[in-house]
């Protein structure tokens, strides 16, 4: 599609490999919170060796996907060395501009004022200035970290005695949670086994968050078809959405219906 101007208005919002990532991420975690459930609780709906066995096998999928390519995908935008730090904060910090669209995104919830665009486009450099919701940005961090500690504990709840490369790394995580576990009253193991659960259920309401809350819109079903299939999007649709051009400095968002 083009605009009045006939300059087009399809732009390519994610690439190949971030498509992958979403993917792999998406389906990885799905299976990673079902067998990982259905080994805590014994739901009858699979055996414990099946639902085991998917469960290791997604772990190396999951890990790779965002401790690997998710990063090499965030790195490779932008030019030279403080573009992409520029790209990387831009795009994945919650900064002042991030607060003022979720005072005007609380603000709206109370029929005060317009649903602010949270996905800025700028012609003139042909980039995205942002393309997160204000609110996943908090989540992305929140995930970073708690990916990492469902991670460390779950190497420990896999084999008490893993190590790599000769390293005794589970060994060594038990000795650490030495130091904090006996401050709930627990032993290292069933600290980590408490913290891996715990850490699943804060998946579960993330992904409630993320699918069900903020995305479960009409509006914003063109960034489902974006993420998994196109990696395009119609800038011409303006909700959400804000184009900063050398003549304008905005389009302004329509408001929620």
């Amino acid at each position: 599609m083009k605009s009045k101007d006939d300059r087009s208005m399809v732009v390519e919002r994610y690439t190949a490999t971030d498509r992958i990532a979403h993917t792999v991420h998406a389906v990885a975690m799905l299976v990673l919170i079902i067998t990982g459930l259905k080994i805590y609780t014994g739901w009858d709906f699979m055996s414990f060796h099946t639902a085991r066995g998917l469960h290791m096998i997604a772990v190396p999928f999951l890990l790779a996907v965002n401790w690997i390519l998710i990063p090499y995908n965030i790195f490779s935008e932008g030019h030279g060395f403080m573009g992409k730090i520029s790209h990387f904060k831009d795009h994945y910090i919650f900064g002042p501009k991030d607060a003022a669209r979720m005072g005007g995104i609380i603000g709206n919830f109370f029929r005060k004022g317009r649903y602010p665009a949270f996905s800025i486009y700028d012609e003139t450099t042909g980039h995205y200035r942002t393309k997160l919701h204000p609110l996943m940005k908090i989540l992305i961090v929140l995930e970073g970290t708690a990916l990492f500690l469902i991670a460390v504990s779950g190497v420990v709840l896999y084999k008490l005695d893993w190590s790599l490369f000769g390293l005794p790394i589970a060994s060594w995580i038990l000795t650490i949670t030495g130091f904090i576990s006996p401050v709930f009253n627990l032993s290292p193991l069933e600290f980590l086994r408490i913290l891996h659960l715990l850490m699943t259920y804060w998946f579960v309401f993330e992904l409630v968050v993320h699918v069900g809350i903020l995305e479960f819109d009409p509006h914003v079903w063109k960034y489902y078809k974006a993420i998994f299939l196109t990696g395009k999007e119609d800038l011409a649709d303006t909700h959400y959405t804000e184009v900063i051009t050398a003549k304008t400095k905005y389009c302004p968002t329509k408001e929620r219906p």
